[in-house]
């Protein structure tokens, strides 16, 4: 039996609502801090390394204010979905990108994509926060329009980087791999051949 407050109505209460809702987000920003950690770590030494580390090291501060609002709003951390969210992120790494040893130039375009889709949500906390202020004094307006325009900086600065990433995998053609040269079939024999 969980301990959630019933309201009058037979739902959930508001504060119920609202734990649920930011400890999602802090599941999705506990995967994203990893991710944006491991990207600043594997570009180390290139040219997006520098927005990278500075990019992880934000998204980790975010985190944790996201944590102080939390507690400003008395609102407990379920440390299941933390935990669940740290090791899909670490599950997320396995996957198939066209190389069995190795980083695939697909896997920075599309970490890019989903870091930046991981910013935006955070964006859109923020921005659920920041009408939430004005009726709740335990909510700094300010402090949230501050994170709402950092999120947004950091949502145009990995836009810049996921094109650079994409036309590094898919502007340039490449040779040729093992797989493409027999494939066994005859190309006029597949659809639009």
């Amino acid at each position: 039996m969980t301990n959630t407050a019933i309201t009058k109505e037979g739902g959930p209460s508001r504060q119920d609502m609202l734990g649920v809702y930011l400890n999602d987000h802090l599941a999705g920003a506990t995967a994203g801090s990893e991710l944006a950690s491991r990207m600043a770590r594997s570009h180390r030494g290139r040219e997006e390394g520098v927005p990278l580390s500075r990019l992880a090291v934000e998204i980790a501060e975010d985190r944790s204010a996201l944590l102080t609002i939390m507690a400003s709003l008395g609102i407990a951390v379920r440390g299941y979905k933390v935990t669940a969210a740290w090791i899909g992120e670490k599950v997320g790494r396995l996957k198939f990108n066209g190389r069995l040893l190795g980083r695939s130039p697909l896997s920075d375009l599309e970490e890019m994509e989903l870091l930046r889709l991981g910013v935006e949500g955070k964006a859109a906390g923020w921005r659920t926060l920041r009408a939430l202020a004005d009726a709740d004094s335990r909510l700094d307006a300010g402090h949230l329009d501050d994170l709402i325009s950092r999120a947004d900086s950091q949502s145009a600065q990995l836009e810049e980087l996921r094109i650079r990433a994409a036309s590094r995998v898919i502007s340039h053609p490449s040779p040729p791999g093992p797989a493409a040269l027999d494939t066994g079939a005859d190309l006029r024999e597949l659809p639009g051949g």
